[in-house]
């Protein structure tokens, strides 16, 4: 159970910051910032819950936090292309 909530909190944790890294320029210092801030958040939430470094957990979070960011990028791109629509 602790493992799903892990999960869910990574992915929608990395839905703003996939968001926020669709409005910067590709490979700038803000752009890596917005890839790897999230992880200490990751790692204390592993610690709160007990879950540990094993290494059958890494799948589902990889997964959720690259998911996260996708997602996130799919919605900054689509706002973007929204308010050049209406100007």
């Amino acid at each position: 159970m602790n493992l799903a909530i892990v999960t869910i909190l990574t992915f929608v944790l990395n839905l703003p910051f996939g968001y926020w890294r669709s409005k910067v320029k590709k490979y700038s210092f803000l752009w890596f910032l917005y890839i790897h801030l999230p992880i200490p958040f990751i790692v204390l939430m592993r610690f709160q819950f007990h879950l540990g470094f094993q290494w059958w957990t890494y799948p589902f979070l990889v997964g959720a936090f690259f998911t996260g960011q996708l997602v996130g990028k799919k919605l900054g791109n689509r706002a973007l292309v929204k308010t050049e629509e209406i100007l």
